[in-house]
């Protein structure tokens, strides 16, 4: 029976373990230079959980088997809304022009009770609307918009809030008026464009069994986490859907 390349990679990827060294043996990197994504320029936008040292057991992944270059505009304490920090709106309005630009949404939104908004906010349905962006939602659209400006041929994708332990509401994703509320709103605006996204909070496999292993603090996860994490998003990447 004849097995696809990305059927292996995927499988590869499936058997991480913990330590790189295994990660290592066990990774067709040749197989992965088959990927689209290989080599390409990559910028990140995002709060906390996409700079913070941590992160970087995630990062290093990407380059090691991806070969990305990557470049960080992420702010601590940033979210999509304009009221949010150093939002994610000023890090596209700065960034240049990159092969492809990951939005990574952090729970700054959800946290600090910003409007989350309508799928349509600062769309061609209201007329761009810039008293939208003060939402997640209008967040969100704007930096689709500015990055398409910026460059035209750019491959954008998405991860998602991931889970928190803040309260039930950041974790639990039936609890009313939770995180996955905000969530669903990035997925949905992706689908509207389009983008691909990795939803970090349903795959990632983090829960309140395993949270004091792989987090640092009720939000942020630790160097396991986020190597963790890495192994997710490395699929992802190498082969998006």
């Amino acid at each position: 029976m004849k097995i696809s390349i990305q059927t292996l990679v995927i499988i590869g990827l499936l058997a991480f373990s913990s330590t790189y060294l295994s990660a290592q043996d066990r990774i067709d990197k040749e197989a992965l230079k088959g990927s689209m994504n290989y080599g390409k320029s990559v910028a990140v936008f995002g709060g906390s959980v996409s700079v913070i040292p941590p992160s970087d057991s995630a990062k290093v992944l990407w380059e090691r088997y991806l070969d990305l270059k990557i470049t960080n505009f992420g702010v601590p304490g940033a979210g999509f809304s304009s009221l949010q920090g150093k939002s994610l709106q000023q890090q596209v309005d700065e960034a240049g022009v990159f092969d492809i630009y990951i939005l990574w949404a952090s729970t700054n939104d959800y946290t600090n009770e910003r409007e989350n908004g309508e799928y349509t906010d600062y769309t061609e349905f209201d007329g761009y609307d810039e008293q939208k962006l003060t939402t997640q939602a209008g967040g969100i659209n704007y930096c689709i918009k500015k990055i398409y400006e910026k460059n035209p041929d750019a491959i954008i994708y998405f991860f998602t809030s991931s889970k928190a332990f803040i309260n039930r509401g950041a974790y639990d994703p039936f609890f009313e008026n939770g995180m996955v509320r905000y969530v669903e709103m990035q997925k949905k605006i992706c689908a509207l464009h389009g983008i691909p996204v990795l939803d970090q909070f349903e795959v990632a496999g983090f829960n309140t069994y395993n949270q004091s292993k792989f987090y640092r603090d009720p939000i942020h996860m630790n160097y396991l986490g986020y190597q963790k994490l890495g192994e997710l998003q490395v699929g992802f990447l190498a082969f998006p859907k």
